[in-house]
């Protein structure tokens, strides 16, 4: 049954880029009513009842009584040619000449094009990583999932002190998926950024990556962090409704501690930090890694 979720998010993801419900019907050889009655009303109802508890055949059954137009056995016969030629369709980026730099122009273009593959990694997670000033376990939630408008990938977090950011995501094709977010208000810059490593994994249960950011005296950081997926939908409502913490080792549940174990042991932290001294000699070097070691005391 995940085919129906997965036609679901691709139909929305196309109608978000301005491609009509007609031109889908034609490329995956359907009548207009009735790939419209499946996205408007099968697919929303058996959702709706496999969250309520029923069984997956239960749900579908349920689901196919709102509308006259289609049977049960006429629907798994058409799943697999509509499934094609849906994630066929081709959706066209129109670059526009300008002068921009180069990069920026490869990074726009980038994050119009990473929303075709968002679709099996979107939803709502759990990440679990080392807090900057703590031997805590830091527990926080994040957001992934195509913009409404279609244009870009759009991801969210909250931090452990409640406050919520806005990013956006960029794909290196089907290996990477960066998460990218602004700590501070225009027009301060403290940007942090997540590289996530995707396994060869229909809709994976987690992801494992290096988050980059500033500790609380703005010097580099680099951390192991884990996500660990609660949803595949991705709904800002019950999203905003969850809040970050922080949890020292005594509290954490067994799971935690395995999470715990991944992401805060030694060497799974690369720090740096300043020197007071204005002489800027290669001295410096080994009184920076002195005072970081002596900072795991």
């Amino acid at each position: 049954m995940n085919e129906l979720k997965e036609i679901y998010d691709r139909i929305t993801f196309l109608r978000g880029k301005g491609i009509k419900m007609k031109e889908m019907a034609e490329q995956a050889q359907l009548t207009p009513s009735v790939l419209s009655a499946m996205y408007s009303t099968v697919f929303p109802a058996y959702f709706k009842n496999v969250e309520k508890g029923m069984d997956d055949n239960e749900a579908l059954d349920n689901a196919l009584m709102w509308v006259n137009n289609l049977s049960k056995k006429k629907l798994f016969g058409l799943l697999p040619q509509m499934k094609q030629a849906l994630f066929a369709m081709e959706v066209v980026v129109k670059e526009k000449p300008d002068s921009m730099n180069p990069f920026l122009s490869e990074l726009a273009h980038n994050a119009k094009q990473s929303v075709n593959h968002i679709t099996n990694f979107s939803g709502i997670y759990t990440s679990y990583s080392l807090s900057s000033n703590t031997n805590d376990l830091k527990i926080e939630p994040y957001f992934i999932a195509p913009a409404e408008n279609g244009n870009y990938i759009e991801v969210g977090h909250t931090n452990a002190h409640g406050t919520t950011h806005w990013g956006f995501g960029l794909m290196n094709g089907m290996s990477h998926l960066y998460l990218v977010f602004n700590e501070s208000h225009a027009p301060q810059l403290s940007m942090f950024n997540i590289c996530l490593k995707l396994p060869m994994f229909d809709r994976p249960p987690f992801l494992r990556g290096i988050y980059q950011c500033f500790d609380y005296n703005y010097n580099p950081i680099a951390r192991r962090i884990l996500l660990v997926k609660q949803t595949d939908r991705a709904e800002r409502s019950k999203f905003l409704q969850q809040k970050g913490n922080l949890k020292s080792y005594d509290e954490l549940s067994e799971i935690e501690r395995l999470y715990y174990s991944y992401t805060c042991r030694e060497g799974d932290v690369i720090r740096m930090c300043n020197i007071p001294t204005p002489q800027m000699t290669t001295d410096d070097l080994t009184l920076e890694k002195k005072i970081l070691e002596l900072s795991k005391l």
